[in-house]
């Protein structure tokens, strides 16, 4: 029997624009479009970034409800992932969204430095995003940059202000921040297993990276994530043309190593969900 591969899809993120591909989705019809072709390809969590009217990231909390009730009503079942990022917003703001309760948002618990610009994380305010977290009943998926967030994301599980079980992401690849090195990801996979047993996980890798990275991952039972966020690439040379090309390519890796996509249910069971009910027919 298969064990099944959650697959993320990072639609839009907060660099990527249509001169780098033209299939970045910007505004929220385009993102709902090219979500629900992502989600009828496999992908059943939805990593989702907003853009302002000029295309620029935003924390506005109404642009993130509107494309949360797009999602809702084209993708039923799928789970909905707010960027609480720094990039898009200063301290506290990136916390906004999380009132409209998804059911999933990145947390960040440390500060890097990606690409050119500092990744800004102090922990008063990463406390403070925790007790959102909380407060709104939302499952966190902890971004992990750097190898002391582990350490980080341990002390505030003991200190109670995030839950358990906790999604994992080690995000490699950029510039500034961890590579995707074999050797690394097999000491952050260790030391996540005995500092943080009761978790699920995802290694992403940025670009050229994020073949090996859902490779590796699927190889030592982790789960995957892809899209035009970290990759506008199909192939070398090539760009995708839709993130749901990205999310099928990926798909296709799993047989190799005994997965299968999962299922919203599957995906749902996994991460510790409520059970996804269909609408009664009218």
């Amino acid at each position: 029997m298969t064990k099944p591969a959650i697959i993320t899809v990072a639609i839009t993120g907060n660099i990527t624009t249509k001169e780098m591909n033209p299939a970045v989705p910007i505004t929220i019809p385009e993102q709902v479009e090219s979500t629900q072709e992502a989600f009828e390809a496999g992908a059943t969590v939805a990593h989702v970034h907003v853009r302002d009217d000029e295309g620029k990231p935003s924390v506005d909390a109404d642009r993130y409800a509107k494309l949360q009730e797009g999602l809702l009503k084209h993708c039923p079942g799928m789970i909905i992932q707010f960027s609480t990022g720094a990039r898009c917003g200063n301290g506290r703001s990136r916390a906004d969204s999380l009132a409209h309760k998804p059911e999933m948002c990145s947390l960040s618990v440390g500060s890097v430095n990606l690409n050119t610009v500092i990744y800004a994380n102090e922990l008063e305010l990463v406390e403070f995003m925790c007790e959102k977290v909380l407060a709104n009943n939302v499952k966190p998926e902890l971004e992990i940059f750097d190898v002391s967030d582990l350490y980080t994301a341990k002390r505030l599980i003991t200190e109670g202000r995030i839950k358990t079980p906790l999604h994992v992401q080690f995000v490699t690849g950029i510039k500034g921040a961890i590579p995707s090195k074999p050797s690394l990801l097999e000491f952050l996979l260790k030391e996540l297993k005995e500092e943080i047993p009761e978790c699920t996980w995802v290694a992403t890798g940025v670009g050229k990276n994020q073949e090996f990275c859902n490779r590796w991952s699927l190889e030592r039972g982790g789960h995957v994530r892809t899209g035009l966020e970290d990759n506008i690439w199909i192939d070398k040379g090539v760009l995708a043309k839709s993130n749901a090309e990205l999310v099928k390519k990926t798909a296709s890796y799993c047989p190799e190593y005994g997965r299968h996509v999962a299922s919203v249910e599957e995906a749902r069971q996994i991460l510790k969900l409520k059970p996804y009910k269909k609408a009664a027919a009218a």
